[in-house]
């Protein structure tokens, strides 16, 4: 009896042995799965926790066994407060002690871009903000549309997109729907400078007014030289209460944005965004214009015309008039020009 349970005894301690062995083994062997030419990044969303962190790790192939990996992270202590939640960058060839202290150390809390420009509607603009942060577009697009949210800042559901400074914009990763706005609050301010506030009281405008503006200027003409002109041809009108007649507010009053000729049929819709049935800006912009249209509209030309269409060579330039019969002649031509190309839509 001694001597079996002697053998017992033994083969234990070659099992202990083996077990303790492959634990050692794990804590410097590579396990890893990263390419060195394309790195792969782990997401630790906020909130999570050590079994989570593997799965996260699992699912997305970052290594090549799970084994030992939650004893590790117990023998380390990551857990709890000291699983920190981010955007973690891994290196290829790494153990699973290089892994761990890696993420033990915390570094997740890496910035990412976020750029948005050119957007037409709140819905198009919460999946570009979405798009590299841990915010989903549904939170974004649900504050967006939130009245009491949005009027903390100053806006309304119409005026929010005005906000929106466009521009490339280093976040964390880690950036939740209330940190991202106040951020966008921070820098709709940091551009709002003592001048430009300046510059809309002494044409008589909000700030989302001018903005509005400028989305349809946007829309309008994509030449410098033409931005301050065309931007001038509708202060014109809105000082002499003349319908600003824009045809872009009637393709976003649509909702049809594969529109590329405005018909009558378009001037009947009954919306606040038709500038041809309502005189006046519309409520809101019609997109998020570029910064140097806002600056455009601020710095606006000042003359005597209040028509303006697109010369029919199709180069961009506009043709400028004073008075309507001149209008209508530059007009004639380029839904000539439409018809030859077969634009009729």
């Amino acid at each position: 009896m001694l001597k079996i349970a002697g053998i017992a005894l033994f083969l234990i301690i070659i099992a202990g042995g083996f077990v303790f062995y492959s634990k050692i083994q794990s804590l410097t062997q590579a396990n890893v799965l990263v390419d060195a030419e394309s790195p792969k990044a782990l997401y630790i969303p906020t909130g999570s926790n050590t079994n989570e962190v593997i799965a996260l790790l699992k699912n997305g192939q970052l290594i090549s066994s799970s084994e030992n990996l939650e004893w590790l992270f117990s023998l380390k202590n990551y857990k709890g407060g000291n699983v920190v939640p981010g955007k973690y960058t891994l290196q290829p060839g790494w153990s699973n002690t290089d892994l761990v202290n890696h993420l033990r150390a915390g570094r997740g809390k890496q910035e990412v871009k976020v750029q948005f420009n050119q957007i037409r509607t709140k819905e198009d603009l919460a999946g570009r903000l979405a798009r590299n942060i841990v915010a989903d577009s549904a939170s974004i697009a649900s504050w967006l549309n939130d009245s009491d949210s949005i009027a903390k800042f100053g806006f309304n559901k119409n005026t929010i997109i005005s906000m929106f400074i466009p521009n490339t914009y280093n976040i964390d990763w880690n950036t939740s729907t209330s940190q991202l706005m106040s951020r966008m609050g921070k820098e709709f301010k940091k551009f709002w400078t003592a001048d430009r506030i300046a510059k809309a009281k002494s044409m008589g405008m909000t700030q989302s007014e001018v903005v509005t503006l400028a989305s349809i200027v946007y829309w309008e003409t994509k030449l410098k030289k033409d931005m301050p002109m065309v931007a001038g041809v509708y202060v014109n009108r809105l000082k002499r209460g003349i319908p600003l007649q824009a045809d872009p507010t009637l393709i976003f009053a649509a909702g049809d944005f594969t529109i590329t000729r405005v018909l009558n049929k378009h001037k009947e819709i009954d919306s606040p965004y038709n500038t041809y049935k309502y005189a006046g800006l519309p409520p809101g912009p019609i997109l998020v214009p570029p910064s140097q249209y806002v600056d455009a509209v601020l710095n606006y030309s000042k003359h005597d015309y209040i028509y303006f269409v697109a010369k029919e060579d199709f180069s961009g330039e506009s043709y400028f008039a004073k008075h309507l019969s001149q209008h209508n002649i530059y007009a004639n031509r380029f839904r000539k020009a439409l018809n030859e190309r077969g634009i009729y839509r």
